[in-house]
């Protein structure tokens, strides 16, 4: 898996845990099944980029663009 994935995945699971929600609470949030916030946290497959911003929505956020300075 790719390493930005990798880590936009650990933000998610550390908001997820800081607004004390469960996988089942955001799965509901995010109209997910459960077993798909479970394989995403453990980063068994790549998430699709729906997905990735269903879960972000669900926790009150949005997935965005940031230009890369060298």
């Amino acid at each position: 898996m790719p390493e930005m994935c990798v880590a936009i995945i650990d933000e998610l699971i550390e908001i997820r845990k800081e607004k004390g929600l469960t996988q089942r609470e955001l799965a509901e949030a995010a109209n997910l099944a459960q077993p798909a916030i479970a394989r995403l946290e453990s980063k068994a497959v790549t998430p699709q980029l729906d997905t990735l911003l269903k879960i972000a929505a669900a926790l009150g956020y949005d997935l965005a663009l940031v230009q890369i300075t060298a």
